[in-house]
Parts: structure tokens; sequence; C-alpha cells
């Protein structure tokens, strides 16, 4: 018969009571089970349509891969709702004859998050990003599906962090 090395099942020990503590998204030990995601309408003065529904499936995607809570429609422990408050296309660079050279998509998002288990991380808060493209192109087809994936891809993420990642 084997002995075990005492040595070898505290490291064993250690190890698999770790994980509790943190994984590799930051978000370390969520005092939580489900969330829930309310539909962010666009509010906006210049609309683009979709773009609400595919935040919040954005939205929610993200925090389902990088967590294991559940996605509740309801009655979440942590909810996140807000509204796309801002959406809009300025000339950055001009060129030689006073002609825009590039543009700029910006997009604001209004969220507040609310954690029903811990009051002190609730906030309200707008996260904002941006999308250079050509003066040339159209905001259109590729050129807006790529905008809007990096915009969204990036606030997203920023408030990820800011509501479970604490960066």
């Amino acid at each position: 018969m084997k002995k075990t090395h005492p040595l070898l099942l505290l490291i064993l020990l250690f190890t698999i009571n770790s994980c509790n503590v943190y994984n590799f998204t930051g978000t370390g030990k969520i005092d939580a089970k489900t969330f829930q995601v309310n539909f962010f309408p666009n509010t906006a003065e210049l609309v683009q349509p979709g773009i609400d529904r595919t935040f919040t499936l954005n939205l929610q995607d993200l925090i389902q891969n990088q967590t294991n809570l559940n996605l509740v429609k309801n009655g979440g422990d942590l909810t996140y709702e807000g509204e796309i408050i801002d959406y809009r296309v300025t000339p950055m660079m001009a060129t030689a004859d006073i002609q825009a050279a590039q543009n700029r998509l910006t997009i604001r998002v209004k969220v507040q998050f609310t954690n029903k288990n811990k009051e002190a991380d609730n906030f309200d808060k707008t996260f904002e990003f941006f999308y250079d493209y050509p003066a040339a192109q159209q905001l259109s087809g590729p050129t807006l599906d790529s905008a809007i994936k990096v915009i969204f891809e990036r606030i997203t993420q920023d408030v990820f962090n800011e509501s479970l990642a604490k960066w």
C-alpha cells in the first residue's frame, strides 16, 4: 500500500481552496447567483435601428461567458438597466481643402447597476467609446458593423469591470 505524502495533501488542499478566491476574469468571489440585463432602449437623438438589442445581448453574453452567474428575466441578484443616450458622428480631421478626412462614431450608454446583496456596489454611470473611420466611407454595412462591434466590446467590458471586476 502506497503512503500519501502530507505535504502533497496540503498543496492539493490549498489549490482547491484558492479556486474560490480568484479566477482568470479577475472577478474574485461574486456574492450573487443570478443576474438580469433589462432591455437598453436607444433614446439618442440619432437612432440606429437594432443597436439597442445588440448592446443588451452583448452585455448578457459577456457576463455569462466570464462568470458562473445564471441569467434570469427578473428578480436577479444583480440588475443591469439603462439606455443608449448618444449616437453621433463627428468629423475629426480635415484635409488641405477643408474637407473631413476622418469621422468618429461615438456611442454613450447610461447604466444603472444594482446588487441586492451589496448595496455599496450599486452605481449609475455613463460609459462611452468611439470608432474612427475614413470620411470617404459610408457608415453602413461592414463599416457600421465593425464600429458597433468595437464600441460595444469596449463599453460592455468597462461595465463588467466596474460592476464585477472592480478594476
